[in-house]
């Protein structure tokens, strides 16, 4: 089986995997393990590689989104007993007199939120921070959850240009400069991107204030306040409530932020001691209550970390390159050895490069902000900066492009669209968290995203960063 092969059958598995989570065909765990599965069958049956290939592909697959995973679930179960606590009615009702019914003020702090907690670059715990506080408040407001949603991962998008991000330091490492360089020609678009994606919170919030968001807004008057349930779960809830606790839980929520922000200890282990800590001190010693509360917030943590493990298979399968000795190559490995055999994404940005109309090669960068958005979707960050960019940067070095051009316009478009990616865990991270369905996510999201990475790229042409 040859690359080009194997690229149209990984895009027809992309394809699949996409079509069956926007038409809601499966559940996204589903999705995740069939079809790569069925790819990795072909590969297989036609001698592409060998059962213990793809087996250590998904193992690596493993390695990248069970932290993530971990994350979740303990984030799930933190947040559910602050819940319980009643701490998270306490804020709302604070937030709720400063704000009173503004809509257009509770949008706007949301996007303040996202780029203040982004500052650290890393989505998961931006995620963390942004969601639950936030989440309450939009569905005591009768605000959309896919609003929120939108509205966080578009600042955190602009802020990954931060020269700590990720992004930044690949993209400036496959150039061979120095990441602050790369940021120094990247500031002036952050700082518009950042003004930009507050514009967007402030019409997203009168978006929903004109279809009747609000405290007392027509969708308040038509749908009553929100239903929490029978009087036996009210009963229950206040069963549950320590108000008495609420300094103290207070404090070791922001303990467990900062050092999920400090970053000393894996992202999943604050949340662990932070479960741990808030189960013994707000409902005792008892195994048989501790086991009540954790089964009270099971259901979604299982249906989210299933979709997670469901994601290891997707990006093992296709992001992995096997080296001779059968060792999985990282995507980060830019030139890949002779005789290793190329991940399935490597196939694909190979068949991009081959595709693409020498008309279109002298216009490299108006392609890419074009397309990156939605290329970004199928590629994993490593894939697209480590496996993509060296191949935009050969063709436009064949037609005379400058370098620093493909690789302005690659990394604005890629992380604009960062948290709309499948291969992405946040991405799983942050729907879960906001209780949206992956695929209204996506659909929500694309056509915003999509405008605001374009025009990030027009005013990057205006001034001289990139050209077309």
């Amino acid at each position: 089986m040859n690359d080009m092969l194997v690229g149209i059958l990984g895009l027809a598995a992309i394809a699949a995997t996409v079509i069956s989570l926007i038409r809601g065909r499966m559940l996204p765990a589903m999705a995740f393990i069939l079809w790569p599965s069925v790819l990795a069958l072909a590969m297989v049956v036609f001698g592409r590689c060998g059962f213990a290939d793809i087996e250590a592909m998904i193992r690596a697959g493993f390695g990248i989104t069970a932290p993530t995973a971990a994350l979740f679930v303990f984030s799930v179960l933190f947040f559910g007993i602050m819940t319980d606590a009643g701490m998270f009615d306490v804020l709302i009702k604070k937030l709720m007199t400063l704000m009173g019914d503004n809509v257009v003020g509770v949008a706007m702090i949301t996007a303040i939120i996202a780029l203040a907690g982004h500052l650290d670059g890393e989505g998961a715990s931006t995620f963390c921070i942004v969601i639950p506080a936030m989440f309450p408040v939009y569905m005591r407001m009768h605000m959309r959850k896919t609003t929120l949603l939108r509205i966080a991962i578009l600042p955190m998008g602009i802020m990954n240009l931060l020269p700590w991000s990720g992004s930044t330091v690949r993209t400036a490492a496959v150039l061979g400069i120095e990441v602050s360089s790369m940021w120094r020609i990247l500031l002036p678009i952050q700082i518009l991107g950042i003004l930009l994606s507050l514009v967007h919170a402030l019409l997203a919030g009168l978006q929903e204030k004109a279809r009747g968001a609000g405290l007392h807004g027509r969708l308040a008057e038509t749908e009553g306040d929100i239903e929490i349930g029978d009087g036996d779960y009210i009963f229950e809830i206040r069963q549950l409530t320590r108000p008495k606790m609420f300094w103290f839980n207070l404090c070791l929520t922001a303990a467990v932020i900062v050092l999920l922000i400090w970053g000393v200890f894996p992202g999943y282990f604050p949340f662990m001691l932070g479960t741990a800590i808030a189960l013994f001190v707000n409902y005792g010693s008892t195994s048989a209550m501790h086991k009540k509360i954790i089964k009270r917030h099971a259901n979604s943590a299982l249906l989210m970390c299933s979709a997670m493990m469901g994601t290891a298979v997707f990006i093992g399968i296709l992001t992995s390159s096997i080296g001779a000795d059968g060792k999985v190559l990282s995507a980060r490995v830019i030139e890949l050895p002779p005789d290793a055999i190329p991940s399935v994404v490597r196939c694909i940005a190979a068949q991009i490069s081959l595709i693409l109309p020498p008309v279109l090669g002298r216009h490299l960068p108006l392609v890419i902000s074009l397309a990156a958005v939605f290329i970004g979707i199928i590629f994993d960050t490593d894939s697209y900066f480590y496996g993509l960019l060296p191949i935009m940067l050969s063709i436009g070095h064949a037609f005379g492009t400058d370098p620093m051009s493909i690789a302005v316009a690659m990394v604005l478009c890629r992380m604009t669209g960062c948290f709309i990616s499948l291969m992405a865990p946040e991405t799983l991270l942050g729907a879960g968290l906001a209780e949206v369905d992956i695929r209204d996510h996506i659909r929500t999201c694309v056509p915003y995203v999509w405008v605001f990475s374009f025009l990030c790229i027009l005013f990057a042409a205006a001034i001289g960063k990139t050209t077309f």
